[in-house]
């Protein structure tokens, strides 16, 4: 029974002993995917890192591209503003020579060329008085300006026939 009991214990040593070499085995087949994939891992991530650079550079350059264009676009929108009421102050200003020619046409008219005035909106939201006789205004309705300087080139023959210089 010596020989049997030590006969059983062998045999269960081998069949541990092929168990633990099958294991074994499975765990070097394992061990070995898990090499092939921390390599592919490792390219992996230096391809992230190389495109994190990439990115990162791009994004400098935008930043400096958005900064030189907000200078450019602010300094360009200064020089609008600056432009358009520099405009605006001229079209007052030659809204106020247009009122002095119609009151200085007006008032140099003799009496019997005077005759009842139109009124048309001019450039202004109040109504201008236009010096011009019902019957001298043409049906393609002259422009004020046009108007004005017709009655000014008028007055300016009329003084030069009377001896005065306009």
């Amino acid at each position: 029974m010596t020989h049997s009991f030590g006969l059983v214990i062998e045999s269960l040593v081998t069949v541990l002993l092929a168990l633990t070499i099958g294991y074994c085995m499975l765990l070097n087949s394992r061990l070995k995917r898990l090499k092939a994939d921390e390599q592919s891992l490792k390219a992996t991530i230096a391809e992230l890192i190389t495109a994190t650079e990439i990115a990162e550079r791009a994004i400098g350059g935008l930043k400096l591209t958005v900064r030189d264009v907000n200078e450019n676009l602010g300094s360009q929108l200064a020089a609008a503003t600056q432009m358009s009421e520099h405009l605006n102050k001229q079209l007052a200003e030659g809204d106020n020579v247009l009122r002095r020619l119609s009151r200085i046409v007006s008032a140099a008219r003799p009496a019997q060329d005077r005759a009842p005035v139109i009124v048309q909106p001019g450039v202004n939201a109040q109504p201008s008085v236009n010096a011009q006789p019902a019957a001298a205004i043409s049906p393609t309705h002259r422009t004020p300006a046009s108007v004005i300087a017709a009655a000014a080139q008028a007055f300016a023959e009329r003084r030069r026939a009377d001896g005065l210089a306009a």
